[in-house]
């Protein structure tokens, strides 16, 4: 069975609603990691288990593929990211018919909000830490976005 994306949001609002701070699913190729404090590095995680010398009679399952890292958003010096606090869906506005709340070269104050993430019909606003401009836009609206995700790029006030 395949992971839809409404199957993926509403394991989302599930986790959101749960008394655990780390999730990790993995189902064929796709892995979902999610965490409530933070990201945390696969090199700072538990040690991984050794593993278990099969009896005479057992197979060995295959190891896994390994899999292929996703290639980082090269950051030029001098810019700041907004990231993305959530995994979810990324709207550049309140609403289809309404502006967006940036656009490249809007002047924004530190807690201005840019845009939004919506998991489960909840939306969360984005809000910058920075003042500055908007020198990029990285995502478009309606994107699925990942948590740490960058979005934005602000040169801030001063560089």
């Amino acid at each position: 069975m395949e992971l839809t994306e409404d199957d993926v949001l509403e394991i989302l609002k599930l986790f959101e609603q749960s008394k655990f701070d780390f999730l990790q699913l993995q189902q064929g190729e796709r892995k979902i990691t999610v965490s409530k404090a933070g990201y945390v590095p696969a090199s700072a995680g538990p040690a991984p288990a050794q593993p278990v010398q099969p009896s005479a009679g057992a197979a060995a399952a295959p190891a896994p593929a390994p899999q292929a890292a996703k290639p980082a958003v090269a950051i030029p010096e001098g810019l700041l990211p907004v990231t993305a606090p959530m995994v979810g869906k990324f709207y550049a506005a309140p609403s289809p018919s309404d502006p967006p709340y940036v656009e490249v070269g809007t002047k924004v104050a530190a807690g201005t909000t840019v845009g939004l993430i919506e998991v489960m019909k909840v939306f969360t606003s984005i809000k910058t830490e920075t003042a500055g401009v908007i020198e990029t836009i990285l995502v478009t609206s309606g994107q699925f976005v990942e948590f740490g995700q960058p979005l934005f790029l602000i040169r801030p006030d001063g560089a």
